[in-house]
């Protein structure tokens, strides 16, 4: 298998994790469930997140693809940048449920689009 394969299944994987990780944090936050935060779901989720992101760079460099030249790779990473912010609103304990709630909202589109423009590169 070549190493475009290997690191696009990495990344690919990491990606669906990072969503499930992030919603069961929301979950569980939901349920009312806060002592997930003193338990390795606190720290997974990076963990994952470095994978994701050392896979992805892999990729710039196995293909002809490169940020800021090709739009749909632009835009997953300015929606990438609002995930984490709205991912860091989404799961603070200090913010009201208001907030937190429309972070959440925020962050689930913002991933949806991401997983959206890697499918189909529309442009």
């Amino acid at each position: 298998m070549n190493s475009y394969l290997v690191l696009k299944s990495i990344h690919m994987l990491a990606a669906y994790l990072t969503v499930v990780l992030f919603s069961l944090r929301l979950l569980l936050d939901a349920v009312g469930k806060p002592d997930w935060r003193r338990t390795p779901l606190r720290w997974i989720p990076h963990a994952n997140d470095t994978v994701l992101l050392v896979a992805a760079i892999g990729l710039l460099f196995v293909t002809p693809w490169m940020p800021f030249v090709h739009g749909w790779l632009t835009a997953k990473i300015v929606l990438l940048v609002g995930y984490i912010v709205a991912g860091v609103f989404a799961l603070k304990e200090t913010l009201g449920l208001k907030v937190r709630v429309i972070a959440a909202v925020l962050a689930l589109v913002q991933i949806t689009a991401i997983f959206h423009l890697a499918i189909a590169r529309p442009f």
